[in-house]
């Protein structure tokens, strides 16, 4: 799904990444705050001009310092959800979610507002204002926002950071819900590695601004010469395994 190769100078810092991933459900960025996630997101969501490289998503190709391609953010089909849910105060909920959907004209991959609502379990919300909101009921509609544009890719950047333990629980069934009803497969940054735990099929791993490994949480997980990077002590054992009765 993800084919990049970029190289970009902030300050004294370097980020020097690339990597490629399989077409799986949710792709996890990981790593320690100021490793240089939120900067190679924003670089895929064209926020960032990397100084060199190249950007590949779904085959299409959105960035190609050697060609001059540099597609424009408004036209690389992403959605993006970020740490704080940056709705539009002066818009009702259902105001802001129809803006999402305006920015996507054609019918082809499209997501109806009515699905989305149903989903979220924000029905009761589409009157009121944004400052009436939760913060967990805030990320919901900025979930909603970006899924209703219809979006090739969804970014997540910490959209959990900002909440407390009781909202992460509610908003990250919800998150799961989106990866596996709507098909749109999501990059998600995190440090935090009971999200990435639970949500991640594949895991990039980032250090100090450059990838240190690339692979399923299984895989990763298992690599003892990673322990430090990975919060070792949090991540306990992984076991993956399918339910298949429930016993009342």
């Amino acid at each position: 799904m993800l084919d990049i190769e970029v190289k970009h100078q902030l300050g004294n810092f370097t980020i020097d990444a690339k990597f490629e991933t399989k077409d799986t459900g949710l792709v996890s960025l990981f790593g320690q705050s100021g490793s240089g996630k939120s900067s190679i997101m924003n670089m895929i969501a064209g926020l960032l001009k990397p100084q060199s490289g190249r950007i590949e998503i779904k085959g299409r190709v959105l960035f190609d310092s050697h060609k001059k391609i540099n597609i424009k953010p408004q036209d690389r089909k992403i959605g993006y959800v970020f740490q704080e849910s940056r709705l539009f105060p002066h818009y009702t909920v259902k105001g802001n979610l129809l803006y999402g959907e305006k920015k996507n004209s054609s019918n082809r991959n499209k997501i109806y507002l009515s699905k989305v609502v149903k989903i979220l379990g924000i029905e009761h919300l589409l009157k009121q204002k944004p400052w009436t909101l939760s913060g967990g009921e805030r990320q919901r509609v900025a979930l909603g926002r970006a899924l209703l544009s219809s979006p090739e890719v969804l970014l997540m950047d910490e959209p959990l950071a900002s909440l407390d333990e009781t909202r992460k629980f509610e908003i990250i069934p919800l998150i799961e819900t989106i990866r596996d009803e709507f098909n749109t497969p999501i990059i998600y940054v995190s440090h935090a590695i009971k999200e990435i735990i639970r949500l991640a099929d594949f895991l990039v791993l980032i250090d100090k601004g450059s990838i240190k490994a690339v692979g399923t949480i299984e895989e990763i997980s298992s690599r003892q010469d990673l322990r430090d990077l990975l919060n070792y002590h949090e991540m306990g054992s992984i076991i993956k395994g399918k339910v298949i009765e429930h016993d009342s």
